[in-house]
């Protein structure tokens, strides 16, 4: 029997806004949740391949062979040592993917027609989370083609919903042209400061323009979410009492939740 797994784009053209931290911390927690999980790092800088210990000697097959070599999945995922969730590692190859698939005539689908229902269903999985680059590229036009929702971190700063804007006007596109059912999964805020009156200004912006696209669980700015990548673990095992690990799982139960309703 064939399973359909979720799609989901994890987006924000601006780097350092915890969009890789989410998606490792995310599958984790969804992973702890029992769901089944794989992660697509399209990132070139392969992070989050990195977070989850996956060292580059072990990334024969990745996410280029996946994208433009159109290599089923199932060859290109590895097991990281967290049960229930695997990972499509990422290397530099990746960098020059843009530029080959600019002479492609399907270059926004090609990472579409490698996660088909009919060759990704017999894996097993609930969800599939896609790291992307943090820029508007190919690389993550194609993740929001595949996708079935975006969701988008959104770090507690002045400029944070200027560059949503942009980026929204970009979902739009997609959905006018190669997506039309593309939804958004919502926009949670992360390294959220509490005491400091710029983040609540940010939060109660963005509440106020996005409503309930913005996720109620908020990702606190704490120091064992900033350490867990350097010893190639998620926060939700690295330190699993820390206040950004009890936020990543509430966040987990929070997007099950939401994907139920």
């Amino acid at each position: 029997m064939l399973n359909t797994p979720k799609i989901v784009a994890i987006v924000n053209q601006k780097g350092g806004v915890g969009k890789t931290t989410t998606a490792i911390n995310l599958g984790a927690g969804l992973a702890r949740e029992g769901h089944n999980v794989a992660l697509i790092d399209l990132d070139p800088q392969g992070n989050a391949s990195t977070g989850l210990g996956i060292e580059v000697a072990r990334r024969e097959m990745n996410s280029y062979d996946l994208l433009i070599e159109q290599t089923d999945l199932a060859d290109c995922l590895q097991s990281s040592e967290i049960e229930g969730l695997a990972i499509v590692p990422a290397t530099s190859d990746l960098s020059s993917a843009d530029v080959e698939m600019v002479a492609m005539g399907h270059r926004a689908t090609l990472l579409k027609d490698v996660l088909q229902p009919n060759r990704i269903g017999s894996l097993g999985l609930d969800y599939i989370l896609i790291d992307c680059p943090p820029s508007l590229s190919l690389l993550t036009i194609n993740a929001m083609v595949s996708a079935h929702s975006v969701l988008v971190p959104l770090q507690s700063e002045f400029f944070a919903l200027e560059g949503l804007s942009q980026l929204m006007l970009t979902i739009k596109e997609v959905r006018q042209s190669a997506n039309p059912n593309l939804g958004i999964e919502g926009v949670v805020l992360t390294m959220f400061d509490g005491r400091n009156r710029l983040a609540q200004g940010v939060l109660a912006d963005a509440r106020e323009t996005l409503g309930d696209l913005v996720f109620d669980t908020i990702i606190p700015r704490n120091v064992r979410v900033s350490e867990a990548p350097s010893y190639a673990q998620s926060v939700l095992d690295y330190d699993p009492a820390s206040k950004g690990s009890l936020a990543y799982r509430a966040l987990a139960q929070e997007f099950v939740a939401r994907d139920r309703m």
